[in-house]
């Protein structure tokens, strides 16, 4: 039976009220041994610290040809460097690609100034939900010290011999696996090839040099946690799939993964299953994934700029500043995989897309989602329980409330919809992180 959207012709702010909630949701999470999973990758991000005249120096050596950028493309040199990096802040844009050439990495920190932070999508959303006070247990990939100190605080878990333990009791001896990212901002002036253009909107460039996660090695001991576990298992989310680039391997891993996710649910049935999205680095194995997880995944997280290719290459053109091409651009996804529903984080707002879900306030986990990434771009880290506080003081998005006003002037979708405007900040202080940080908030409604 088709669902119809649900609209309210003024945005009714909630976000002090599920803020409010928060403490009380801890509580019982302990309480009843409500387990929050997250998996599966780690790494060492090498944050460049942006400066324009390095920038520029680099730009007038290297740059020889129009910034440009095509499908599947990865950095060999740093000519390439140069020009695919212009071309992501002459559009505004965020990304993830391969490095193939350790010495870009090498040119890199000798020439910007450096700070190593946690990455991966589950690590760090797990930092972002337990820096309020949740307890999580992880899947990490890089097991080295340095990335286990950075999660090393009470009520960070992960699986040692079959028991949630410490986190640095499966720390390895091993160096870690970098990920060099670089933060550009709104309004950022760069000259390429005597042109000079203004970067329209903040962002962040994520430069993999990475053969680990190549191959995504899972621990069959914390699959196997979390199935005979799953009765105390209410929120599950997974990611880490983009940096696979051969399709054998990731039919092996989404196989595997299916068949485990198939146990877990027979136990549990109430048991949510979350997939962020990334960017990919092979379209034809991002279909891999999403038609093998299919049936079996509750919700699907993605931004627009994930969304807006994905559904490009479907054969659909998509404008993410025109709310029907948005609705129209999540039908053609939703159809195409049969999902459930998807969750859509923007800088403006957050939406979910598709089926009601049983047990699930989709209204708080957008809205908590929002505050969490909210709260990690004003103050450049995993905010604590009085951050969030902090940032409710924010406005709201002006862009965002103006979409959920359009709700009401839109006809039937077929589907459920629900839109929450995002506290705007017109220059973060961080954008790494933000869709990690939302997918933590966004469990919350999940663990219920």
């Amino acid at each position: 039976m088709a669902m119809t959207q649900v609209r309210n012709r003024a945005y009714r702010d909630m976000y002090g009220l599920y803020y409010s909630q928060i403490p009380e949701d801890i509580r019982k999470c302990r309480q009843n041994g409500h387990k929050i999973l997250l998996g599966y990758t780690s790494d060492l991000d090498v944050v460049i610290e942006w400066n324009d005249e390095t920038f520029a120096d680099i730009l007038s050596t290297y740059l020889k040809e129009e910034p440009t950028l095509a499908s599947g493309e990865v950095m060999d040199s740093i000519q390439s460097f140069v020009r695919i990096v212009c071309y992501y802040m002459i559009h505004g844009l965020g990304g993830e690609i391969d490095i193939t050439d350790g010495s870009i990495c090498e040119y890199l920190e000798s020439r910007f100034k450096t700070t190593y932070v946690l990455g991966g999508t589950c690590a760090q959303g797990a930092a972002a939900l337990n820096a309020i006070g949740f307890p999580v247990i992880i899947h990490i990939t890089d097991k080295s010290r340095a990335v286990c100190s950075l999660l090393d605080r009470p009520g960070v878990e992960m699986v040692v011999q079959g028991s949630p333990s410490p986190i640095l009791q499966g720390a390895s001896a091993e160096p870690p696996i970098r990920h060099m990212v670089l933060q550009y901002s709104k309004d950022t002036r760069i000259t390429a090839n005597g042109t000079t253009y203004t970067v329209p909107a903040s962002n962040r460039l994520i430069m993999d040099f990475d053969k680990i996660h190549k191959f995504l090695p899972i621990d069959r001991d914390f699959l196997q946690y979390g199935e005979t576990a799953s009765c105390g298992l209410r929120a599950y989310a997974i990611s880490g799939f983009n940096a696979i680039v051969d399709t054998a391997i990731m039919e092996e891993r989404t196989t595997g993964l299916a068949a485990h996710f198939r146990r877990l649910k027979d136990r549990n049935p109430d048991c949510r299953l979350y997939l962020e999205d990334a960017h990919y680095l092979n379209f034809d194995l991002k279909r891999i994934v999403f038609a093998q997880f299919a049936g079996l995944i509750d919700i699907f997280g993605m931004n627009e700029e994930e969304l807006g290719d994905h559904t490009e290459r479907l054969g659909f053109k998509m404008n993410k500043d025109d709310l029907v091409s948005v609705l129209a651009g999540l039908a053609v996804l939703v159809g195409e995989y049969s999902m459930p529903g998807i969750v859509l984080h923007t800088k403006d707002y957050s939406l979910y897309y598709g089926e009601e879900q049983r047990g699930v306030d989709i209204v708080k986990g957008l809205t908590l989602g929002n505050l969490l990434a909210g709260t990690r771009a004003r103050v450049g880290g995993y905010g604590s329980y009085d951050d969030c506080g902090e940032t409710l003081r924010l406005p709201l998005s002006p862009i965002g409330t103006a979409f959920h006003e359009q709700l009401d002037r839109i006809g039937d979708v077929g589907k459920s919809v629900f839109l929450v405007p995002s506290r705007y900040m017109e220059k973060p202080k961080y954008t790494i992180g933000l869709g990690d940080s939302f997918m933590g908030g966004f469990l919350i409604s999940l663990e219920g």
